[in-house]
């Protein structure tokens, strides 16, 4: 029976990992972003479609697990679909039409099939902050203050002369009177206190989840949905908006995705991620903070993020990974052509802890001078080393840049040290390894500065993986990395094996004490990686835990509020006595730290605790127990 009561409160003490540390599908994706002018044409007409894009998906994933020669995403981002007047398309028209340059909306719905048939999901972009102005709903608007759309709108009969987060005019004048449009005269902001609008909004995303069935959406420029007086972003009303509006898509689809453009500093984007409103938002300074490190060869700055304001600010997991996207300079350009440190970079998106984004073209280099003008950030993917890159039989609607003769698919494809073949590795390593991609994150400590380790861990698999990235210009061998404290991790020895090179690195132990000290037989190229998957030979079995030491049911209890916690150690060493809630979920530390052998004693004081039943768990050289306890006031 004592058997039985104790593995008991062990599962209530899991529950931490499927209540707290929730994980959901897109965890598990590799995302892909196209720009559906740019990935290949099918008609020749200098543009991409969709008919190009379904003949081509075979290159993104085939399907079939067995086979190598694909990337492997499971995931696309499609920007922007929509009918529109512009060449980005971020302008809606028509929110259910699919633009004409890439085909028909049947056209649409024949990739979608063959998308999901090989496992693809597909979420797209959705501009819901503000229209075209050549949307039929503003040209109706600003015919008269009397129009039926007048207030789908923002107006005013005089010009505020308010600037913008960027100093930028944003009332724009129409027919005597001023129209409130963020981003430009072309693209009037919709009125989201108007409930109309909203309805409206509710028709559109039951149209493209109910009836087409896309997967989720990318929502642009999210901070600025909602105005309130001098207040352009971020304001009050945008986040309990985004909260209605998460309600409204999981009324259709407890699955899809929202996942938001907030480009801000990490602690402005965490609010969007709290568990009411978005899935999830881009990590924009986390991208910074990689691209700042491999250029300098310096990943302290990308270290403390991690550890610190993204591990401890997002739910579990909940934030986008990416390099760069169609708004930035090329990832390849801002490296400076390198590809030792380019293949760092994916090396870093695809093994740290998030939902990892690949901008198209970021995987075979293509690059980009820095320049303002976005098209150059957007040009067609190159597929061959033939006429215009094998994009288009035609005339491209942007020319190909003339780097495209040494990298495209075609080649890089042949290449076994190819970038190309280097995401194709990383991503099917992370397919392979659940903790990559659900994993809780452990840092692990290096006395190379250059050296970066980390751990992932899943405890229901008790798998183990460890990348570990070299940031500098020479070759590192056998680096160690320790944890002197308790790391979380299961005690026991094990054998390391390198998923890049398929070798032997060696073995390690996880002490009692849960300490790391390791040197991994490997050696590690200039910008090099490893990530080594950790196997185990022996170790303590927690079956055998419970007789290891003794914890003392512990009177009075209830505990109103003082009693003493008496446990005694069979030796010297590291002890953890911590408090748990019914949730699994850790609400108090009582000692975390070394103690002396023998009988010790911890005086509780629960006057900061809430009426209730909880569990007090002792852990001391791998071993646990657990004892029950009610607070009482």
């Amino acid at each position: 029976m004592k058997k039985y009561f104790v593995s008991f409160f062990v599962i209530l003490l899991l529950c931490k990992t499927t209540t707290a540390q929730t994980t959901y599908w897109w965890n598990d994706a590799v995302f892909y972003e196209i720009f559906m002018r740019s990935f290949y044409d099918a008609n020749g007409d200098g543009v991409g479609d969709f008919k190009g894009l379904t003949q081509k998906l075979d290159y993104l994933n085939d399907g079939i697990d067995s086979t190598t020669s694909d990337l492997g995403v499971t995931a696309i981002w499609l920007m922007p679909i929509m009918e529109s007047p512009s060449y980005h398309g971020y302008d809606v028209i028509d929110y259910k039409k699919i633009e004409h340059d890439y085909g028909t909306n049947q056209d649409f719905n024949n990739f979608l099939d063959s998308a999901h048939a090989r496992g693809i999901k597909v979420i797209i972009d959705l501009v819901l902050n503000h229209t075209s102005s050549q949307n039929p709903w503003f040209i109706n608007a600003k015919s008269d203050p009397q129009a039926q759309y007048r207030n789908w709108y923002i107006w005013s009969s005089t010009d505020p002369g308010t600037k913008g987060p960027w100093g930028q005019k944003v009332w724009q004048s129409a027919n005597g009177y001023y129209f409130y449009g963020l981003f430009s005269s072309g693209m009037p902001d919709l009125n989201y206190f108007n409930q109309e609008v909203k309805d409206e909004v509710a028709n559109i995303v039951s149209f493209w989840l109910d009836s087409v069935k896309v997967d989720g959406f990318r929502l642009d420029a999210v901070k600025y949905i909602c105005e309130e007086g001098n207040i352009m972003e971020d304001a009050p009303s945008t986040f309990q908006y985004l909260r209605e509006f998460r309600t409204l898509t999981k009324s259709h689809n407890p699955e899809a995705l929202s996942v938001g453009e907030a480009w801000s500093s990490t602690s402005k984007v965490i609010p969007y991620v709290d568990g009411t409103g978005l899935d999830f938002c881009f990590e924009f300074e986390l991208a910074t903070d990689i691209i700042t490190a491999v250029k300098n060869g310096t990943p302290a700055t990308l270290i403390s993020r991690l550890k610190g304001a993204i591990q401890q600010g997002y739910p579990f997991l909940q934030y986008g990974t990416f390099l760069t996207n169609h708004d930035q300079q090329r990832i390849f350009s801002q490296l400076g052509n390198n590809i030792g440190k380019a293949k760092l970079a994916a090396s870093l998106l695809l093994t740290i802890p998030g939902v990892p984004f690949i901008y198209y073209g970021e995987e075979i280099g293509m690059s980009n001078p820095a320049t303002s003008d976005d098209r150059d950030k957007r040009t067609p993917l190159q597929w061959t080393g033939g006429t215009n890159a094998g994009f288009t039989t035609g005339t491209p609607w942007k020319a190909v840049p003339s780097t495209y003769v040494d990298y495209n698919i075609e080649k890089m494809s042949s290449d076994s040290t190819s970038l190309l073949n280097w995401y194709k590795k990383l991503i099917r390593i992370r397919e392979n390894n659940p903790s990559l991609r659900r994993g809780k994150y452990y840092y692990l400590n290096s006395v190379n500065s250059a050296i970066y380790v980390s751990a992932r861990y899943i405890n229901s698999s008790s798998e183990i993986v460890i990348p570990i990235h070299n940031f500098s210009g020479t070759t590192v061998n056998n680096p160690t990395f320790s944890r002197n404290d308790y790391s979380g991790l299961p005690v026991g020895n094990y054998k390391l094996t390198d998923l890049i090179t398929n070798k032997d690195a060696g073995n390690f132990v996880i002490a009692p004490d849960g300490s790391i000290n390791c040197s991994p037989n490997i050696s590690l190229q200039p910008y090099g990686s490893a990530v080594l998957r950790v196997d185990k030979l022996t170790g303590i079995e927690e079956d055998n835990s419970i007789s290891s030491f003794k914890l003392e049911q512990n009177y009075p209890n209830p505990f109103n509020p003082f009693t003493n916690i008496n446990f005694e150690l069979p030796s010297d060493g590291l002890i953890k006595l911590s408090i748990y809630n019914l949730l699994g979920e850790e609400v108090k530390i009582l000692a975390n730290g070394f103690m002396d052998a023998g009988m010790h004693s911890i005086k509780f004081d629960a006057t900061d605790m809430n009426s209730g039943v909880y569990f007090y768990k002792m852990e001391s050289k791998g071993y646990f127990q657990i004892r029950k306890m009610v607070v009482i006031k």
